[in-house]
């Protein structure tokens, strides 16, 4: 190991119990600021990289649900719920990601839709070019979508 590496570098969960013990005491001025920011700053990132991924697998799943009725399975119908329930925590631990997710709906929609076509060997334009799940039908618990309650 490189001796001028930081223990951030060396060991992070170590440099992580330190800031935190570090926190805990009140002891700022010994705290590794530069990496903390970063920490914290990924924290964030991370939040929404999983909500972004948890609507994808959701809306891609509600897609072959939708059109694909003949090969429906328990295993589809607990990925949906699965994913919802992802989603819903994410909304109730940090009410202020419930805009983002309005924000990215549209652009994981599309995303879902490409994934859905080379999934199922459907065409591409089999599935709308916009989404057919409201934002509120996507995340209802008790919502599952058919050819007359769908929004487009």
């Amino acid at each position: 190991m490189n001796p001028t590496q930081s223990l951030y570098e060396k060991d992070y969960h170590l440099w992580l119990h330190q800031t935190a013990q570090q926190l805990r005491e009140g002891n700022f001025h010994e705290l590794d600021l530069l990496n903390l920011i970063e920490e914290i700053e990924d924290m964030g990132k991370t939040q929404k990289k999983a909500l972004r991924s948890n609507l994808r697998v959701l809306l891609r799943h509600l897609l072959k649900y939708l059109y694909q009725p003949e090969k429906r399975t328990n295993s589809w119908l607990l990925t949906i719920r699965e994913h919802r329930k992802r989603l819903l925590e994410e909304f109730e631990d940090s009410p202020s990601l419930k805009p983002y997710y309005e924000q990215v709906y549209e652009k994981c929609y599309a995303d879902a839709r490409e994934e859905a076509s080379d999934e199922t060997g459907l065409t591409i334009d089999t599935f709308p070019s916009e989404s057919p799940f409201t934002t509120e039908q996507a995340i209802d618990l008790n919502y599952l979508p058919n050819q007359k309650n769908i929004a487009v």
